[in-house]
């Protein structure tokens, strides 16, 4: 379990705010955190790498305490075993997508895991490739791969795939569910794509102007039941779930009956409250 129980003065925007955070996560599920820019999901992922300080705070992981302001304790990042995946993938660009894997593996004898790290993102041909020269998809695999490779107990991921066409991230969202399965690692998330959420969240945290004002899944989130006849939408099929189908449309999920004439993926278009494609 983590447990989180931080306070911290910000500025934004709209003037001060304070971030107030206090609650449990659990280990081996991604958690995704949802809200308007500003709301403080950015600065409390910071809060928990060590990178920022808050007035008042107690953050234990998996039993150990990283951070208990009453008692003077305040691990430095290095210490805290989080890896960190930026939306400008923050790598070394004079290094090889290898040697920013040896980079952060550091000392540690067991280099497998870079090869394996390797093979799983599909850089494996890429190894020896200075990171400047790769495309975008291909960073953030390199980041995501780096992120991982000392196996942290807490990865945390700022918006890492917003900056990719949509056809890469998509690539991105199946390719860290499977490294997910692989490692089985603790996850906190901030994205504002709903249809990502839904793909790769078990439970989101809702944020506004730095207080929790709603955590479920993402259907308890996002899901509404469709009621009004008088609809006319065009949506995408994103879950299948036996008399169930999940819709996206207008950033948010409808839940409406399965025909059993569509697959994940499909278009569809309603006039009436009737599904006519």
């Amino acid at each position: 379990m983590i447990r989180i129980n931080i306070r911290k003065k910000l500025n934004i925007p709209g003037g001060i705010t304070e971030l107030v955070i206090n609650n449990e996560l659990e280990l081996n599920k991604i958690t995704a955190l949802y809200g308007k820019s500003g709301a403080g999901k950015t600065s409390l992922l910071k809060i928990i790498a060590g990178l920022m300080q808050p007035e008042q705070g107690y953050i234990e992981v998996n039993g150990k305490i990283w951070l208990d302001t009453a008692e003077k304790i305040n691990l430095p990042p290095q210490q805290r075993k989080i890896g960190f995946v930026f939306q400008d993938y923050a790598l070394f660009p004079n290094m090889t997508v290898k040697q920013n894997l040896e980079y952060a593996l550091g000392k540690q004898s067991d280099k497998q895991i870079i090869t394996d790290l390797l093979n799983l993102t599909g850089l494996n041909d890429f190894a020896d490739h200075k990171s400047a020269t790769l495309s975008g998809g291909q960073k953030q695999r390199a980041a995501l791969a780096r992120a991982l490779v000392r196996k942290p107990s807490l990865l945390l991921l700022d918006e890492p795939l917003s900056a990719i066409d949509t056809e890469t991230r998509q690539e991105l969202q199946h390719q860290l569910l499977q490294l997910h399965n692989q490692y089985r690692f603790t996850a906190l998330l901030v994205s504002h794509d709903v249809d990502e959420l839904f793909k790769l969240a078990n439970e989101v945290i809702c944020i506004h102007n730095g207080t929790i004002t709603q955590s479920g899944t993402p259907a308890d989130i996002f899901a509404t039941k469709q009621t009004d006849n008088n609809l006319d939408l065009r949506g995408v099929v994103i879950a299948l779930d036996g008399n169930d189908m999940s819709v996206l449309i207008n950033r948010q999920i409808l839940v409406l009956k399965n025909t059993g004439k569509h697959s994940v993926g499909d278009q569809i278009v309603m006039k009436f409250g009737q599904i006519v494609t």
